[in-house]
């Protein structure tokens, strides 16, 4: 073993639980959200006028007055400095993945040489960040920095560490948008007032108000710490680049919802703290199915929120596992030959009047509302499937996407064998005569059956990229390491377009004198049959599947580069423009964003491969190989002729497939490197992208295997890279 490896496993075998302390004896319910700026602190520190404002802001979306900013960013400041708070930031979350911050000080210098602590309405409000030094797709060049970030009320400030964050959406001078949450704002709004229409227009004058809501649940593995430093791949690209499978991998389903290792549950309950204090309320842990792998959850959010603290969450479980002397890997695809990680976007709707839009209800007219928004979802999932398979694209999800663990690249939607049931008899549903509304729609319906879907009768589809839950569907193609704002967006904006387009139909027949409730059902019926093709029961593993979904026009784009063609369509951009949500130029520019870190990505890898290959992998197989080399030379000296070629052979055939697999890893590398340097001169990003996808990455699986096939071969003693069956397993 190397002696990096050597001193690596000695501080792995050290590693004692962390022991939890902090509030040990506290019930959650004692600090949950005492890091939020949320209403109870609000009502605490904000003037009457102050607070109103906000929450009219908050939950009417109108803006915030200059001069009532001026009291909020005071009182904000004061509660922040009574826990200990120094500096303030605008948290946003440009299109490089990953949110950005940059901390001030509350204190201004003031004459005589002194200071106060100061926090105006402005800096509230609004800053000034590069917005040409962030991913922005050609909307700014270099010399055209300026952008802004600005204040989003609905999403309440929070402290994480000695700072006080604001969330913040973060756009260009010229006002496009540059990052995740503008969009999905836009497209809140726009969902909110569609399904407001249509709820009022033929099911209930009451609601006023429609949310998205979203519940996630987010897959990860850990990984010592140790380990972890002395693997160059894992730091740089999150997945090891090679690997041979360990004898025991996930093949005896042991550790799915097993006993959860100590050290692990000790760093779980420490992050749920830190995340409890921050008011995300996460409430689920288990073991996932691969070592190693474990997934939590938290209760259902308003959209916008449940993604601010997603993407939250993981920056905090990034953080506290260093404490506890453990890396978290959000890596869709960290191991071969074992399951990856996704994060799996449960979505519904709910009104102010506290109904569910998506959970069947009791009677003909809460059912068919219902099944208005059901029906409604499945045909917005089938006009716009490219688009929500784009939404989950990237470099890392090609990995996972169509493996034995996660959705294929083909988008479905599952609804379970009684739900399927119930549309198909409404699709032949043939009425006529003198019957009352509700006696029709209680024929229609067969409503016997609908209440009892909801728990009992709808199954969970782990194959299926979007499937129906009981009284939501799961978005389950969603990647782990992924802003789930941008799926969300598509999601909304595309429910949105699809519910403008229900009532302008279902009111073209109410024009003709249909009565309502007909005019839905003939509306719905036809709906059903024209997105019937999305609709797939069965296991989506298999290649029956993508057989029948080509005879079906299903498209199965497997890769990112073709994949993201959809967000640039005439449909798409249509879409996105209509509604406000995106221009052409913003939404080509998030296409472009999308191609240049696909292809910089793969760009990383390869530049790593052949870094390993050159400075670890050859010269242990060639040490290795000395050593059987010298070890055959001294048989020689002693054995007579026969014995020697007796005893030689074997170690003869090693030494030939070391320098066999070495010669082609070493070609392999080479060749990739100068695919690399002509995809690099291509002149566009998406003949960049096509190139390192079809060129240069098919390299990766040719070195893969015979590095790995070396691994087997040379010893332990001089094999450089920890192994999966060291990393796999957990001290």
């Amino acid at each position: 073993m190397s002696t990096r490896r050597i001193l690596a496993m000695q501080e792995v075998e050290k590693r004692i639980p962390v022991e939890f302390k902090k509030n040990k004896n506290q019930q959650v319910s004692q600090y949950y959200g005492s890091k939020v700026f949320g209403n109870d602190a609000m009502r605490e520190f904000l003037s009457e006028e102050a607070y109103n404002s906000i929450q009219q802001s908050m939950h009417q979306g109108t803006t915030v007055d200059r001069k009532v900013a001026d009291q909020i960013a005071a009182c904000m400041k004061a509660w922040a400095q009574s826990h200990g708070v120094t500096h303030y930031t605008h948290w946003f979350q440009p299109l490089s993945g990953a949110t950005a911050e940059k901390h001030d000080g509350f204190f201004e210098p003031i004459e005589g040489g002194r200071a106060i602590e100061r926090f105006s309405g402005n800096a509230l409000v609004q800053q000034e960040p590069d917005a040409s030094s962030f991913p922005n797709g050609g909307i700014r060049n270099t010399f055209e920095a300026r952008g802004y970030t600005a204040w989003d009320p609905t999403s309440p400030a929070f402290i994480w560490g000695e700072t006080l964050c604001i969330p913040t959406i973060f756009i260009s001078y010229t006002g496009e948008s540059l990052d995740f949450k503008t969009p999905l704002l836009k497209s809140l709004s726009a969902l909110d007032k569609a399904a407001t229409e249509v709820c009022q227009s033929y099911f209930d004058k009451n609601v006023t108000k429609v949310i998205a809501t979203l519940g996630w649940e987010q897959e990860y593995f850990l990984i010592d710490s140790a380990l972890y430093n002395i693997r160059f791949d894992l730091q740089q690209t999150g997945r090891t680049l090679f690997g041979h499978a360990p004898a025991k991998g996930q093949q005896l389903e042991d550790h799915y919802w097993g006993s959860i290792p100590e050290r692990v549950a000790a760093f779980m309950k420490d992050f749920e703290y830190e995340s409890h204090l921050l008011g995300i309320p996460v409430r689920t842990r288990h073991n996932e199915v691969a070592p190693a792998q474990f997934e939590c959850a938290p209760i259902f959010e308003e959209a916008n929120l449940a993604v601010d603290h997603n993407i939250l969450l993981m920056d905090i479980m990034e953080k506290v596992a260093i404490r506890h002397n453990f890396r978290v890997l959000l890596h869709e695809k960290p191991y071969a030959g074992v399951n990856g990680s996704g994060k799996h976007n449960n979505w519904s709707l709910a009104t102010n009047t506290g109904k569910n839009l998506l959970s069947p209800g009791k009677t003909p007219k809460t059912n068919l509302q219902f099944l208005s928004f059901f029906v409604n979802t499945v045909k917005a999932v089938y006009e716009h499937a490219d688009l929500m398979r784009a939404s989950i694209a990237s470099a890392n999800n090609d990995h996972r996407l169509g493996a034995n663990e996660a959705p294929p690249a083909i988008m479905s939607v599952f609804l379970g064998e009684q739900l399927s049931k119930v549309l198909d008899e409404l699709e032949k549903a043939v009425h006529s005569g003198k019957m009352s509304p509700e006696e029709k729609t209680a024929l229609k319906l067969n409503i016997g059956k609908i209440p009892d879907i909801l728990l009992d009768n709808t199954d969970r589809n782990r194959t299926s990229p979007f499937a129906f839950t009981g009284n939501k569907f799961e978005f389950r193609a969603v990647g782990s390491s992924a802003n789930c704002g941008w799926p969300m967006t598509v999601l909304n904006t595309i429910m949105a377009e699809q519910l403008i387009v229900f009532k302008k139909d279902v009111d073209a027949l109410m024009n003709k004198k249909v009565e309502k409730d007909e005019a839905i059902f003939q509306v719905l019926k036809k709906y059903i049959g024209e997105s019937k093709k999305i609709r797939f029961e069965g296991n989506g593993y298999g290649d029956a599947w993508k057989a029948e979904a080509k005879k079906r026009g299903l498209n199965n784009i497997p890769t990112t580069p073709g994949a993201l063609e959809a967000m640039i369509s005439k449909k798409s951009l249509h879409l996105f423009e209509s509604l406000g949500i995106l221009n052409h130029r913003e939404q080509e520019a998030r296409y472009e964003i999308a191609l240049e870190t696909y292809t910089k990505k793969i760009q990383i890898e390869s530049r790593i491969i052949a870094d390993m290959v050159d400075n670890q992998i050859v010269p242990a197989a060639i040490t290795y190989q000395k050593v059987l080399v010298d070890n055959v030379s001294g048989l020689k000296s002693i054995l007579s002729a026969a014995e020697f070629k007796k005893a030689a052979d074997t170690q003869l055939n090693l030494i030939k497939e070391i320098s066999e697999r070495v010669t082609i890893i070493k070609k392999a590398a080479d060749d990739m490197t100068e695919e690399r340097k002509k995809a690099n001169n291509l002149d566009s990003a998406k003949k960049q992208a096509h190139a390192y996808c079809e060129k240069v990455k098919p390299f990766f699986e040719v070195i893969r295997y015979n590095v790995d096939k070396l691994e087997n071969i040379v010893n332990d003693a001089t094999w450089p890279l920890p192994k999966y069956r060291e990393m796999l397993y957990l001290r």
